[in-house]
């Protein structure tokens, strides 16, 4: 029975249910190749970008369908992904301003 009123122009929005089982599958896909990183020992930069990568991919999945962001419109998405970004982009800002420091003060303490 639908609940939307008579004349409404309210619908309810129903997906396939092998657009979910696709994206179960690619999510598998992803932790295991997350896991494959560990298992083959992988180190430094190459094992954090790949981990780093395959955790965005993830979690990017899971939000656009299984929060379902990917039929939302511009400015919610806008409201809920830019501010993580921008507080991404001032870490990033800050580590690389403290290791300017860092090696500054080895330069003028050290001697």
């Amino acid at each position: 029975m639908d609940t939307a009123h008579p004349g409404s122009t309210e619908h309810k929005q129903q997906h396939p249910i092998s657009l979910y089982l696709k994206i179960w599958g690619l999510l598998f896909v992803l932790s295991t190749l997350s896991y494959l990183v560990d298992f083959y020992h992988l180190e430094g930069l190459l094992r954090w970008s790949l981990i780093l990568l395959f955790m965005v991919l993830k979690a990017g999945l899971i939000a656009s369908v299984f929060m379902h962001m990917l039929w939302e419109r511009l400015a919610l998405v806008y409201t809920i992904f830019l501010p993580p970004l921008v507080l991404l982009v001032l870490v990033i800002l800050m580590a690389s301003e403290a290791d300017y420091i860092f090696q500054l003060r080895e330069v003028f303490f050290n001697e």
